[in-house]
């Protein structure tokens, strides 16, 4: 027996209804990633850290440049569109910089020093798990250890979201922005 991920369609149970009641909704709709998670209540409760709060230490724009590099980085059209359509113009990335994340690398003209780095700071932890020497003294002496957690975080986070929604083929969602042409 075949058992693809799928995102599972309501009714919902009361015991999956309550928990997707505490994750962000579109105008009552809940988005096919969630409903994926909801394939396994335990997955649903425990399987990714809502990193997207106000307690972050890092900024909103910092934390949207490691999610879309993360989900460019795996293929993620899905989870990047989302984000490109509900974040990147309130933390002000410019159609220049929110085509960069998927199709350039850290030395793209539109970022300045810090940004550029936290770019090559996420590809070493998605391309390699770890970081050369000189992006590691680069990355511990910018941000704190409680920042760099959260970095960590993040890209342990939206790697395993990619892998979800890349392993149930998820379709983008209608208001979603599409990856640009190559």
């Amino acid at each position: 027996m075949r058992n693809a991920l799928s995102p599972i369609q309501e009714p919902f149970s009361a015991e999956v209804s309550a928990v997707l009641a505490d994750y962000p909704q579109r105008d009552g709709y809940v988005l096919q990633l969630f409903r994926v998670f909801a394939n396994s209540l335990r997955f649903l409760r425990k399987g990714t850290v809502n990193l997207l709060d106000r307690d972050s230490p890092l900024s909103m724009r910092e934390r949207e440049i490691v999610i879309l590099r993360v989900c460019a980085d795996n293929d993620c059209e899905y989870e990047w569109g989302v984000h490109v359509a509900a974040f990147a113009s309130h933390v002000g990335l410019t159609e220049e910089q929110i085509e960069a994340t998927r199709r350039q690398g850290p030395h793209a003209g539109c970022w300045n020093r810090e940004e550029a780095l936290l770019i090559e700071v996420v590809d070493g932890f998605c391309r390699h798990g770890k970081l050369t020497e000189k992006v590691k003294a680069a990355f511990q002496e910018r941000w704190s250890a409680e920042e760099q957690l959260e970095i960590l975080a993040l890209c342990g986070n939206y790697h395993t979201i990619c892998f979800v929604a890349n392993t149930a083929e998820l379709e983008p969602e209608p208001f979603a922005v599409r990856f640009p042409d190559p």
